[in-house]
């Protein structure tokens, strides 16, 4: 079932499997039969732990969403909740207890994600249900092991929180999952750093390891390096449009938990002599990871390479399919059939990822996609960076999607170090007067978390670190690539790139660039118990986890699965994050009600 977190240089399901047996105690604990009630963006994680599966076989029979007045009637002995220790979903909980029918007692039980909260429980008290629980836990799910290279904690607002509220609640929870993974992996014995939150997280690990010390298993290290990296360090990438498959999925169709919605008509089964009656309404769900061939082999290609990749594997498939005729003897026919069912998932998967591939071709060669892109790279080579952007006037003048607007705008000021006060007061006001007023506190915390600011110094130190750090590659090769950059056609990602140089020829190299990004760099070793140092073999290839704090994008993490792909590198890559972003869920996440004011 999790067979694609198998494939990886790092056996990922040891995890995930830690992860579905404390559930499993959890559920054993409520003994009789449950209904589960559950915070609803809790589900998609839990998918990627355990499936309903699992859950039937600990007696859950129903599952319902949370939501004010009385729980549907379902004839259990335990009611559980399953919610994030937030005080809103106490008042809800609150509801549905105090509603529940006094002629017919079930017993409740709480399990907060991923820890226990004394002001949820507190919340409950005022509202005279905390005696109504047998049982109130936490379910420690800090890291959710999503392929057989990346994990993420799927913290929605963490760079909010860092950033704009100076909570730093998902550092400690990034920090308590570094002390699961060294649980079970062996103690990580290098961690370079680059941020202040990077520094936290970092401090924390290594107060955790103190306090812990000789409790943790025995366990030969599995990976050599770890990189801590906090996302305002680079704060260009996410805004800049993602040119890879995965990337574009998610930049239009947006990929939550996995699995991404597309609309239906592509994949209408049109049946001959019916024409184009009884279209499906319902969004065609399909689930994305590498446990599916042809995706893992097209989904880090720039999308100008998609389609020769496709095309060659339809020919492949086709000359699989002809096979048949030349089945002479019974071995042949036998062994033709045994591999039909393989061959015919390869199909639908072409064929699924054809329509795909159609999908956002309608979108890329649209002017406006042209245009929108030629004034990205615009931005990202340095030109006109200092002054009020045409196009950026014409968009707003047009009514275009604020959240381009905001993109291209914070876009403009990171590569400029911030606009001159006249340019950012114009754009100001235009976004105002043409969006609403109430969008001020929107671009207040654009400005608080550094992607919009006026110019503090003369000074832009954006094209030197763009110089040092070959962030621009002029004719980046998308079809066969040699360098990071081909994910957003020239531009490398600063993180990656900062990554790359960590491994070679190392960052002391680099010392003068890493004064003027954000936050301290640091380098810190852990002891390894003797006898657990690792012996590498002639040619054996070093292992680093990547984490980002505060979000990565599938552009990054495809550049990142380049270098470990790259013959000479000599490391391979795992990436950890707090939340996979892109630039619209990103700045989603910093808007002020975002959902009530978005054209």
């Amino acid at each position: 079932m999790a067979s694609h977190l198998f494939c990886g240089r790092v056996n990922l399901n040891i995890l995930r499997e830690a992860a579905r047996k404390d559930l499993r105690e959890f559920l054993d604990k409520c003994s009789g039969s449950k209904a589960i009630v559950w915070d609803e963006y809790l589900t998609g994680p839990f998918g990627l732990i355990a499936q309903y599966s699992l859950l039937k076989e600990h007696e859950v029979e129903k599952m319902f969403t949370l939501k004010g007045g009385r729980i549907p009637s379902a004839a259990v002995k335990n009611i559980v909740f399953f919610v994030r220790p937030r005080l809103e979903l106490m008042d809800i909980i609150a509801e549905n207890v105090a509603s529940e029918d006094k002629l017919k007692p079930r017993e409740f039980h709480i399990l907060f994600v991923p820890r226990r909260s004394l002001l949820c429980e507190q919340r409950l008290k005022e509202k005279g249900v905390l005696n109504s629980f047998t049982n109130i836990d936490e379910y420690i799910l800090d890291l959710i092991p999503y392929d057989g290279d990346l994990l993420s904690m799927e913290s929605e607002s963490s760079f909010r929180e860092c950033y704009l509220e100076n909570d730093q609640t998902s550092l400690y929870h990034a920090a308590k999952g570094l002390m699961t993974l060294q649980a079970l992996y062996g103690t990580i014995p290098q961690i370079f750093g680059k941020g202040e939150c990077a520094r936290h997280v970092a401090n924390m690990m290594l107060r955790m390891k103190r306090e812990f010390a000789g409790s943790h298993t025995q366990i030969l290290p599995v990976f050599d390096t770890l990189l801590l990296l906090d996302r305002n360090v680079d704060l260009l990438t996410p805004l800049a449009t993602q040119l890879t498959y995965e990337g574009l999925i998610d930049e239009i169709y947006g990929i939550t938990n996995g699995y991404v919605k597309l609309p239906p008509e592509k994949f209408a089964q049109k049946k001959q002599g019916e024409g184009g009656k009884d279209l499906p309404t319902e969004p065609k769900k399909l689930q994305l990871n590498s446990a599916e061939e042809l995706y893992a082999e097209i989904r880090d290609k720039n999308f100008n390479a998609v389609g020769a990749a496709l095309s060659k594997k339809a020919k492949i498939i086709s000359a699989a399919f002809e096979e048949r005729h030349n089945a002479k003897t019974v071995g042949e026919i036998k062994q033709f059939v045994s591999q039909l069912p393989h061959m015919q998932a390869a199909r639908g998967s072409l064929a699924n990822h054809t329509s795909i591939a159609e999908l956002i071709k309608d979108i890329t060669i649209s002017e406006d996609f042209f245009d929108s892109l030629t004034v990205e790279q615009e931005f990202m080579t340095g030109v006109d960076t200092d002054k009020v952007s045409t196009y950026i006037e014409d968009c707003i003048a047009q009514k275009d999607p604020l959240i381009k607007i905001l993109r291209l705008v914070c876009m403009q000021s990171v590569c400029n170090n911030g606009l001159k006060q006249k340019v950012l007061d114009y754009y100001k006001k235009e976004i105002l007067q043409t969006y609403g007023y109430k969008h001020i506190l929107t671009l207040k915390n654009l400005e608080k978390v550094g992607l919009l600011k006026p110019q503090s110094t003369m000074r832009n130190n954006y094209p030197t670190i763009r110089k040092t750090l070959k962030l621009w590659m002029e004719d980046a090769n998308e079809q066969n690539p040699n360098d990071i950059s081909y994910v957003y056609s020239g531009y490398a990602p600063l993180s990656v790139r900062l990554t790359q140089v960590l491994a070679r020829p190392g960052w002391r190299s680099i010392e003068e660039v890493l004064k003027i990004l954000p936050g301290p760099h640091f380098e810190e070793r852990q002891q390894v118990p003797t006898g657990l140092h690792k012996k590498r073999q002639p040619g054996e290839n070093r292992t680093t986890l990547v984490f980002f704090l505060g979000g990565v994008t599938y552009a990054e993490i495809a550049a990142l699965r380049f270098l470990s792909h790259m013959e000479d590198s000599g490391t391979e890559y795992i990436i950890a994050t707090t939340k996979l972003i892109n630039g619209t869920s990103w700045i989603k996440s910093l808007m002020d009600n975002p959902e009530e004011n978005l054209p």
